[in-house]
């Protein structure tokens, strides 16, 4: 009744980003594409950084990894225009899980990223970021043979997990565990 259409692209942002973590990619990049389509008509500029990241996370789900770096480079360019300190970082982790994704990853790129995101997490008190963080360099070391490295960063994305009872991830990071052996 009240048409409150300011709130809708972060709405529709959300849902998307809902729908493409739980396996409905298509659906999620298509609500997340209308989502930023909304913003930008409206000229709003708030979570529309962090919606863009989310556009990349479901464009890497569905291995779109050109789509999900444009959408990461975006993010990070929006995201400092702005002085959105906090979803630069989260930028940041996407572009480290992006030079991660291959088969042959792109190491030197992807531990400057994700450290960059990790420090400004930290300095922003960002925890669940710095665990993301740590989880996502603790994969990239087991897959390039570092195993003492992997397992401290897997060790410690386990452990913050389990402080902050984020149980899906906790989940990730001790599967990641039992793999590294």
């Amino acid at each position: 009744d009240w048409n409150i259409t300011i709130l809708t692209p972060v709405a529709m942002a959300s849902l998307g980003h809902v729908y493409a973590w739980s396996g409905r990619i298509g659906d999620g990049v298509s609500w997340l594409q209308q989502a930023l389509t909304a913003y930008e008509s409206a000229a709003i500029a708030y979570f529309h950084s962090l919606s863009v990241v989310q556009l990349g996370e479901a464009h890497l789900l569905a291995d779109h990894v050109e789509d999900a770096r444009a959408c990461a480079d975006r993010a990070v360019m929006l995201a400092r225009q702005r002085g959105e300190g906090g979803y630069e970082a989260w930028a940041l982790r996407l572009l480290g899980e992006i030079a991660s994704h291959h088969d042959r990853p792109d190491v030197a790129t992807a531990e400057a990223h994700y450290g960059a995101a990790m420090a400004l997490a930290s300095k922003l008190g960002m925890r669940p970021l710095v665990a993301h963080c740590h989880l996502g360099l603790g994969k990239l070391c087991r897959c390039t043979s570092k195993p003492e490295q992997a397992h401290e960063h897997l060790t410690t994305a386990a452990t913050m997990y389990r402080e902050m009872d984020m149980r899906f991830w906790l989940e990730q990071a001790e599967a990641e565990l039992r793999a590294l052996g």
